[in-house]
């Protein structure tokens, strides 16, 4: 397994930490009057979706986890499972709530998704990161509302909420980045 050490942390560099695969969302090279230079970073782990913090000094090595996405359809919400079916074999797979984060609410059936595999094992679900989805809830236009810049917010098909232009209504059919949750535009 390839290792990387201190001068190759950036942001999205995947490493291992104690037996967990962990993605670095956040990092900082800090170097002080006294001493020697070390990395601050954020890591977010691949396992549960936990966000924590790390000091990294002039010797320290980590190993690169062996990372595979596989596409799958999302088939339903089982109660207790997310279920997943392979494309190619048909086989299905459930993953539980903790496992998928925040994924679960973009999820629409029948969708393509990246199921994220670490050692052979499902361990997240990664959705498309932009979606066209049906807002289902959001309160109605007022007149004067037009040229304000503000937003309102609006449910979307899937159970998710986003902040909308008032120009946006019932019914419509909007574009979102589901990396930070954001609306894009209104699809025509």
């Amino acid at each position: 397994m390839a290792t990387i050490g201190m001068g190759d942390i950036k942001k999205n560099i995947r490493l291992v930490i104690s037996d967990v695969p962990y993605k670095v969302v956040e990092f900082q090279h800090v170097k002080p009057g006294k001493g020697a230079a070390f990395v601050r970073m954020k890591v977010k782990s691949f396992l549960n979706g936990k966000v924590i913090e790390k000091t990294v000094h002039a010797g320290d090595k980590f190993e690169v986890p062996e990372i595979t996405y596989k596409t799958m359809q999302y088939l339903y919400d089982d109660g207790d499972m997310l279920q997943f079916m392979d494309n190619d074999t048909y086989d299905q797979l459930g993953l539980t709530y903790e496992q998928c984060e925040d994924a679960h609410k973009w999820l629409k059936d029948g969708i393509n998704v990246d199921i994220v595999f670490y050692q052979n094992n499902a361990i997240s679900v990664s959705p498309p990161e932009v979606m066209e989805l049906a807002i289902s809830q959001t309160p109605p236009n007022f007149k004067g509302d037009t040229s304000s810049g503000s937003k309102k917010p609006a449910t979307l098909e899937t159970g998710a909420v986003v902040q909308v232009p008032y120009h946006v209504l019932e019914g419509d059919i909007i574009r979102v980045n589901t990396v930070d949750g954001e609306y894009l535009e209104k699809v025509k």
